[in-house]
């Protein structure tokens, strides 16, 4: 199957992501994703976000730092899986130097998961976690079918901390 990311005869905006719910936007496109498995290969397409040449440095790194396991599901091929990771079946998925989230403000909440800050949003089939105050944004689409789903950033925290700098801790 192809990433589609405008399903369901849903609006979609310039980034590909859908209006969801009238009028607040969700972004879906993490979660789409979960439908997206490349029949042959078993590999899971995931779209890789274009950050800057420094953001594409420390998103490598991270990408080679992430673990083998993401809630107790085994990692998978993600393709093209530069800046992109995929654990499970269905898949959970991480792409790094993605854009700000349309819905981050400056009041929005910050769920802090051992040291690494992110602001969660519903999303079609699940939950999306995007990091706060990092250098670059890393975005982690969890299927509804894993749970607790914040339990994956528990996972992730140890790589995202040690390979995506720290500019401004929760509050």
């Amino acid at each position: 199957m192809l990433y589609r990311p405008c399903l369901l005869n849903r609006p979609c905006l310039p980034n590909g992501h859908r209006l969801l719910n009238g009028h607040r936007r969700r972004r879906a496109a993490g979660l789409a994703l979960l439908l997206s498995l490349t029949a042959c290969s078993g590999a899971v397409a995931v779209p890789e976000p274009t950050p800057d040449e420094s953001g594409r440095t420390v998103c490598a790194q991270l990408v080679a730092a992430l673990p083998d396991r993401v809630l107790d599901a085994t990692r998978r091929t993600a393709e093209p899986g530069v800046l992109t990771a995929a654990w499970g079946d269905p898949p959970i998925t991480l792409r790094c130097g993605v854009a700000a989230p349309p819905g981050l403000v400056p009041t929005s909440e910050c769920l802090e998961v051992n040291g690494v800050g992110w602001f969660a949003e519903e999303a079609e089939g699940g939950r999306l976690y995007t990091t706060i105050g990092r250098r670059v944004f890393v975005e982690v689409g969890v299927p509804s079918d894993y749970g607790p789903q914040a339990s994956a950033l528990v996972d992730l925290a140890a790589a995202v901390s040690a390979q995506d700098p720290l500019v401004k801790p929760c509050q």
